[in-house]
């Protein structure tokens, strides 16, 4: 067996917004949970508990720390890869917790490297077990960039079947062609990385207003859908307007370049540098005049203005 030292750390991080806590609406006055032992009718501090398993006729099974601790559990501080899979042998809903795995620094790097490489060459991933915390996981461990990722996952038996039927419907061949056109034109000019989390911000714009004692912005709120659909509609309503919204888009760049091409071209022409900069210098001299006099009848007639005003 070939072992190569790591170490994980976490990939992901929530967003949550700002942090909360609970009080009492009429005073403000801080909300806080305590433990209390009902035994001896007093609080006990955090190190004091235990896990309880209630075996029932009111007795209690009580498992320390130390208990979980002494588990013989193969898959605790180790990431052993049983088996390397195509990556789409799993179901996305499986996915939980992302980690890196990075090389420890104490070891080679080349067992890491002949890993990472080896996975990549193959197209698979690894799959493993591992226990984090008090929880033994599924897992797979996958190249990405230039590192090895780990992915805890639920188990197949954590996957909850849906519970309700699918709809069937009869779907024509215009209704699909234009579904597929409005696909198209939505994901034409799609950026991932701008989309944000809008709820978080009008979370954050609240709180500032409120804090500063102005009134809190409404937001208007969308129209209730019909229940009554006529998609072919729908969908050509959608289509019309993802178009428009493209055409605007395309037709400003298309002016603007248009205008760079002729702005170019009109440059290109000319073919007496000492002519050209006379005349754009008689020209300059001209705008510059036209702008003094300009200048001078805004002037005289703010004067003017100004003294009918004080009158």
């Amino acid at each position: 067996m070939v072992s190569v030292p790591v170490q994980l750390l976490k990939a992901t991080e929530t967003h949550a917004g700002p942090k909360f806590h609970q009080v009492h609406e009429k005073d403000g006055g801080r909300i806080r949970l305590k433990r209390f032992c009902e035994a001896e009718d007093k609080e006990v501090p955090y190190a004091e508990i235990a896990k309880g398993y209630d075996l029932g006729e009111d007795e209690e099974l009580i498992l320390t720390p130390d208990d979980l601790d002494s588990l013989p559990i193969p898959s605790k501080g180790t990431i052993e890869l049983l088996a390397f899979v195509d990556e789409d042998t799993f179901d996305p809903m499986q996915f939980d917790s992302a980690y890196y795995v990075a090389p420890s620094k104490r070891s080679p790097a080349k067992p890491y490297a002949l890993l990472r490489e080896a996975m990549r060459e193959t197209g698979k991933v690894g799959v493993s077990k591992v226990t984090l915390t008090t929880r033994e996981s599924l897992a797979i461990l996958r190249v990405k960039d230039d590192l090895l990722v780990l992915h805890t996952m639920l188990w197949p038996d954590e996957l909850r079947p849906a519970g309700v039927d699918a709809p069937s419907a009869d779907v024509r061949a215009d209704e699909m062609k234009m579904a597929r056109t409005l696909m198209d034109a939505l994901s034409e000019n799609f950026e991932i990385d701008a989309l944000h989390d809008e709820y978080r911000e009008a979370v954050e714009a609240l709180i500032e207003s409120k804090a500063q004692g102005l009134a809190p912005s409404s937001t208007a709120k969308p129209a209730p859908a019909s229940n009554v659909v006529d998609i072919t509609a729908m969908l050509k309503r959608s289509i019309e307007a993802q178009t428009s919204r493209g055409d605007s888009g395309a037709g400003a760049k298309k002016r603007a370049s248009g205008s760079a091409a002729k702005k170019s071209t009109t440059a290109a022409t000319k073919q007496k540098p000492t002519a050209t900069a006379t005349k754009r210098t008689s020209a300059a001299k001209k705008t510059a005049s036209k702008r003094t006099g300009t200048a001078e009848k805004a002037e005289k007639a703010a004067s003017g203005r100004g003294g009918r005003k004080a009158g």
